[in-house]
């Protein structure tokens, strides 16, 4: 029979390992090499509209089967929620007609979080939060290259906070890397 301790204790175990398993991600997503016409996908697949977990999540679409021009390269936009539309990524296509595109992390904080950057006394970067983000939703990511026009889409959902998130953002409140000021 468990003591009451015990009881607590078990109990804290288990609320710890249901918090990391709800962290865990699917395995990242691979280009199909059966597909020989424009294919893309981005990696994660779901990302969230906290500023700290936003700006620490690597966004990267990754496309293959694009003709391989010289000095053509690929524009990812994103289409959501309300006509919303986002310019996401840039990227040259390779020889090989691949390309991968990191997006920026400026992009990241002006165009996913609708925030600005400012920088404090001692010149680190300070995100001033005056818009609400994006809205949540499951986006189409379109590529399209410049010079042969070909294109593929892709999905990316863009889901809110979590409650670590909003934690997350708070800390960075208290530390003065985020701040909050209303819209003008």
């Amino acid at each position: 029979m468990l003591t009451r301790k015990g009881f607590c204790f078990s109990i804290w175990v288990i609320l710890f390992c249901l918090i990391i398993l709800s962290g865990c991600s699917s395995p990242p997503k691979k280009l199909d090499p059966s597909i020989s016409g424009p294919q893309m996908i981005v990696n994660p697949e779901t990302v969230r509209l906290g500023v700290v977990k936003m700006r620490d999540t690597n966004i990267v679409f990754e496309g293959a089967g694009f003709q391989a021009i010289s000095g053509d390269s690929v524009l990812i936009t994103l289409t959501g929620p309300n006509e919303t539309k986002v310019i996401a990524a840039e990227a040259p296509i390779q020889q090989n007609g691949t390309f991968k595109a990191p997006v920026p992390p400026l992009t990241k904080i002006m165009e996913f979080l609708r925030a600005d950057v400012t920088f404090d006394d001692k010149f680190e970067n300070v995100v001033v939060i005056s818009k609400p983000p994006v809205p949540e939703g499951v986006y189409t990511a379109k590529v399209e290259s410049m010079i042969s026009k070909q294109s593929a889409e892709t999905k990316l959902a863009v889901k809110g906070k979590t409650v670590i998130d909003s934690f997350k953002d708070w800390i960075g409140k208290l530390k003065g890397r985020i701040q909050y000021k209303e819209a003008k």
